[in-house]
């Protein structure tokens, strides 16, 4: 109970900041206008001189909060993409619902949150060239007797909501709890209010290595990519951040960028 409660309280947090950076985006264009600034490279900037980026946090390794900055896989991307764009990096703590749907848009330039790229969201919003290969697994306490997929049915599974471990958990009868974030999913795993937990195997991977009390039970090939998230037909963005990720690629930074915060978990 106290779990979901801190789930709630949590989404009304992160709209009020989304719609926080909305009021404040209309009052600097000015007169109510919408559009855009330009930044120095000629890409449009919905807040003059910074790249606005969405991120659901906390999502270790890819986004969270260390010693008062936010940090991250994730952010050492978007780091590199405003230094491209000579402009300043803004982020924004915004519900992966908003981000997935591509509502986050509205507000920010970009979504840089451990997106899988899927058809349905390749519907709503653009997406970069991928950026890491990021398959599912389940994960469980040594004491759950879960082995198996098989075996978490009818056992408490807990998946992070709109995610594609959630659709994936749907797909194969699992009736698995939704959080609305991973840090909630993987505080109730080690709390044992869950058995189990379903999701990518890069940030659950990332939070039970050093903790004996869990294993990986299972992995699923199921082939997903990351991708940064560009409001549809934004095709100066999209080109400008593909270009930053091929030279992050070319230069040895993205190889760089893993190991620092996945070590042996990376893929």
């Amino acid at each position: 109970m106290q779990l979901k409660s801190l789930a709630t309280a949590k989404i009304t947090a992160k709209a009020a900041a989304v719609f926080a950076v909305g009021a404040l985006t209309l009052t600097a264009c000015g007169g109510g206008s919408s559009t855009p600034a330009a930044s120095e490279g000629g890409i449009q900037l919905i807040n003059a001189g910074k790249l606005t980026v969405c991120s659901d946090i906390p999502y270790e390794p890819f986004e969270f909060e260390k010693d008062g900055q936010t940090v991250g896989y994730d952010i050492d991307i978007a780091k590199e993409v405003a230094k491209d764009l000579g402009a300043e990096l803004s982020i924004v703590d915004s519900s992966f619902e908003a981000i997935e749907t591509g509502t986050a848009l509205t507000q920010c330039d970009l979504g840089i949150s451990s997106i899988s790229i899927t058809d349905t969201r390749k519907s709503v919003m653009d997406f970069s060239t991928p950026y890491l290969d990021d398959d599912l697994a389940l994960v469980a306490s040594e004491d759950s007797g879960i082995s198996s997929l098989d075996d978490a049915k009818g056992k408490k599974v807990g998946v992070q909501q709109a995610t594609t471990g959630a659709d994936y958990a749907q797909e194969q009868g699992l009736e698995a709890q939704q959080f609305e974030d991973t840090g909630l999913l993987v505080q109730a795993l080690q709390a044992g209010t869950i058995d189990a937990a379903l999701g990518n195997q890069s940030v659950l991977g990332y939070a039970i290595k050093d903790d004996p009390k869990f294993k990986s039970v299972e992995d699923f090939a199921t082939g997903e990519q990351l991708g940064i998230s560009v409001k549809k037909g934004n095709t100066a963005m999209l080109e400008k951040v593909n270009g930053t990720l091929e030279r992050l690629e070319e230069d040895g930074s993205l190889e760089k960028f893993k190991t620092t915060w996945f070590g042996e978990t990376a893929k």
